[in-house]
């Protein structure tokens, strides 16, 4: 059916061009009748994503409820950044969304537990099972977990798609999720709070420690996404038009530059006062080592403590410590030891088998 709609609006944009006419049918009543169909591609598209999100769902408790109890919650931040109407029922209110939460079943609500906020990746990304192996690792430890769905995630509709405001208010909705877990559970320990993700989550770690930096007690930002507009600069033009739609940016970065240097972390790097570890790849196929390696140099120029490393050519690219192959699990390991220097949990890993173990079930 969606191959049918794109030929149909195809022939149709041809025949606007040429200035034809079918049937009597004038230019302005077959553009709507286009756009009438645009629109209904993609609604299917959105509900396609609903589909997928409800079982990927389901998937969860099979492959981490064995250790975990899994909940979601509902919960909300900011308005949006750039409402459609101001005068529109609703322009105003606060983005809600829905966060995963994992606590280990072998926890005592009479004890503390450090938390992870984990923020998955992705420009129009979720927290899918695709992670599903490191929180069997973190829930291994003692560590409870809490993933934002932030505005723009997929698996919620096309509002929800709409709301997107990569490198702004997501950082707040996985600040919110943090905030959440403080404040309804009574054995999150806040004192003992990290912050980790890759890619885009690697973004939102490190926006989270520069804008936040007496709330976390260490961070984790693996290939992140460290600057907007150079990455752009690298990027197909079809990427650029996930900033540039009217319902996010509305600008390109040549007519708005100061507004995408103000999503971008390497923009920010005098505000670190966290201990941080990066990672990232030379081989990585989505962010460029050249952009990590800019985020690098820019915190070693501003004098701050932190902690890198730059693989050489690991297999995976840019998914290569969080795939399933002993040298990724060898890699995430040195990940965990970090983490746990500054969080110290109740079951730290002793050696790499034992945290192969957590997460396969098997040596």
């Amino acid at each position: 059916m969606k191959k049918r709609f794109s030929f149909f609006i195809s022939f149709c944009l041809i025949l606007l061009n040429s200035n034809c006419t079918i049937s009597g049918q004038d230019n302005a009543e077959l553009l709507k009748e286009i756009k009438r169909l645009q629109s209904s591609i993609n609604n299917q598209k959105h509900t396609h994503d609903e589909i997928i999100k409800k079982i990927d769902d389901v998937l969860w408790y099979t492959k981490v409820g064995d250790i975990a109890y899994i909940d979601k919650v509902f919960m909300s931040g900011p308005p949006r950044w750039k409402e459609k109407s101001e005068t529109a029922e609703g322009s105003g209110n606060p983005v809600k969304f829905w966060s995963y939460v994992f606590i280990p079943k072998s926890a005592d609500e009479n004890k503390k537990y450090p938390l992870i906020v984990y923020a998955h990746g992705g420009v129009h990304g979720d927290m899918s099972t695709y992670n599903a192996h490191i929180i069997r690792e973190l829930i291994a430890q003692e560590y409870i977990v809490v993933a934002a769905d932030y505005r723009g995630s997929i698996g919620y509709g096309r509002t929800s798609y709409e709301n997107i405001d990569y490198g702004g208010l997501e950082n707040q909705d996985v600040y919110a999720s943090r905030n959440y877990m403080v404040e309804n559970y009574k054995f999150v320990d806040k004192r003992r709070i990290g912050i980790m993700g890759w890619s885009h989550g690697g973004m939102i770690t490190l926006m989270n420690l520069f804008q936040y930096p007496n709330d976390y007690k260490v961070g984790f930002a693996g290939v992140p996404v460290s600057d907007v507009i150079a990455r752009l600069g690298y990027k197909n033009p079809d990427y650029a038009e996930y900033f540039s739609n009217d319902y996010h940016i509305g600008k390109t970065v040549n007519e708005d530059i100061k507004e995408y240097r103000r999503r971008s972390p390497v923009w920010h790097v005098d505000k670190l006062q966290t201990p941080l570890l990066i990672h990232t790849n030379t081989n990585d196929e989505d962010v460029n080592v050249l952009e990590v390696e800019h985020m690098i140099n820019a915190l070693k120029a501003a004098n701050k403590k932190f902690e890198y490393k730059i693989f050489e050519n690991i297999p995976g690219g840019h998914s290569f410590d969080r795939m399933d192959q002993k040298s990724a699990t060898d890699i995430r390991f040195t990940i965990h030891k970090f983490l746990e220097n500054h969080l110290n949990p109740n079951k730290p890993f002793k050696s790499v088998d034992d945290m192969r173990k957590a997460a396969y079930r098997f040596n």
